[in-house]
This record gives structure tokens, sequence and C-alpha cells, in this order.
């Protein structure tokens, strides 16, 4: 797979992650792209947030389903489901975050990753 194709695929991956957030009502839904960085880890970060532990569990349901549904691809690793806190579903080139509110202002990974191209999602 070429640089291109790869940029394409995880950006198409980020979409649908998107897509499943929307399904279940994330709060401030921002996709992060982390491209042209020397350090980044991956290609993408989506983050968004809940109201409770049952919404976070919720929307990491449905973004492993849409894109299981639309692409046939499973997560490489997903941490935080027992707790609810903060889940990560881990595509490899796309990283989606779940955060309950307070969690999301605490570990703030927008600050972090300022230096990325940020778009904020529509909800």
């Amino acid at each position: 797979m070429t640089k291109t194709q790869q940029a394409l695929s995880s950006e198409k991956l980020a979409d649908i992650a998107i897509k499943g957030i929307q399904e279940k009502k994330g709060n401030e839904i921002v996709k992060l792209d982390l491209r042209k960085l020397d350090h980044a880890i991956a290609d993408y970060f989506i983050v968004c947030h809940a109201n409770s532990t049952t919404q976070v569990s919720s929307i990491a349901d449905s973004v492993e389903d849409e894109i299981r549904k639309t692409t046939g691809e499973k997560p490489i690793a997903v941490e935080g489901k027992r707790n609810g806190e903060w889940v990560l579903i881990d595509f490899a080139n796309v990283m989606v975050h779940v955060f309950q509110k307070e969690f999301r202002e605490h570990y703030a990974l927008e600050d972090l990753w300022a230096d990325a191209l940020i778009e904020q999602i529509n909800d």
C-alpha cells in the first residue's frame, strides 16, 4: 500500500468512526490530523466525550460496530471499557478516544497535540 492509499484509508476510517460517535450522540467531536507530525503515533486521533459511563460504552461499541460493518476491520486493542471513564479504541492509524467530560478536560489531548490540524465536527 502506498503512503497515499494508506492516508486515504486512514481518513476514511476516521470518518466512519465519527459516524459511529454521532449515532450515539457523542459530544464535541474533534478530529486531530497527525499525519504531518514527525512524532505522531497514528494518522488521526478522534476525540469526544459522553455524559455517563453507559454512554461512553455505547459510543465505543457503536464505533467498533460501524467500522466492522463498513470495512470488516476490528480494532487492534480496546482499553478502558471496564471503568467507562476513558475508552481508547486502537485501529493502528486511527485512535478513537471516548471520555467522560471531566476526564477529557483533565487529560486535554487536544492541548497535548495542539500542533496537529484540528477539525471540530458537528455533533
